[in-house]
């Protein structure tokens, strides 16, 4: 399916953004930031194609979670590894992650699509609102913006970049909170929706 093409080749772009942030020059920084825009729009674009085309499926909501985990993962790791964050970011970001994809990968097998474990009000506005999902990928890529900016300024000397490392950083901190709280409804809903379900016969 198109969608879940377009899922996919967000990955070798991840690639590529993370070979450009270790570059010695600070221009390919720069060029980093706004191949991290594109990574970011696509994750948009492959919603919009799924659900115009009628593409929508338990498979591309996996895989489009997998891609959205692997992007926000790498770029956490990367940047820390390059001293931009403390080490707390990354760790945090992937300890959640894994919680909360261990539950959602439960869900496929018995039938219901990730955003399916969630039943309360709040814990869908949380999770799959517009209302807090768009901002939370807003914040976090222009985290990831900022830092790669940030970092390519840096290396260029220039003056300013101490005001973007200070937006960079208000960012990051809104980022992971955000991350957190999106979390929280999968951790709390999911395993009472696992346990009401009937299981499975196994062969």
């Amino acid at each position: 399916m198109i969608a879940n093409v377009i899922t996919l080749v967000r990955m070798p772009l991840l690639a590529i953004v993370a070979v450009l942030l270790y570059q010695p020059s600070g221009v390919w920084h720069l060029v980093a930031a706004g191949a991290i825009v594109v990574l970011i729009l696509l994750d948009s674009v492959d919603g919009i194609v799924a659900r115009s085309l009628g593409q929508t499926s338990v498979l591309g909501s996996v895989l489009d979670i997998a891609a959205d985990r692997a992007v926000e993962q790498v770029m956490w790791i990367v940047y820390a590894h390059l001293g931009l964050l403390p080490v707390w970011v990354p760790l945090v970001v992937v300890v959640r992650g894994i919680f909360v994809d261990a539950i959602r990968a439960v869900a496929p097998a018995r039938g219901l699509t990730p955003f399916e474990l969630l039943h309360s009000r709040l814990g869908r506005f949380l999770v799959k609102s517009p209302w807090l999902r768009s901002p939370y990928g807003a914040v976090k890529a222009l985290a990831f913006c900022l830092l790669a900016v940030q970092s390519g300024l840096e290396m260029m000397g220039a003056p300013n970049a101490h005001i973007v490392a200070i937006a960079a950083q208000i960012a990051t901190w809104a980022a992971v909170a955000l991350c957190l709280l999106r979390g929280l409804p999968v951790l709390v809903e999911g395993p009472r929706t696992l346990r009401e379900l009937p299981e499975r016969p196994t062969d």
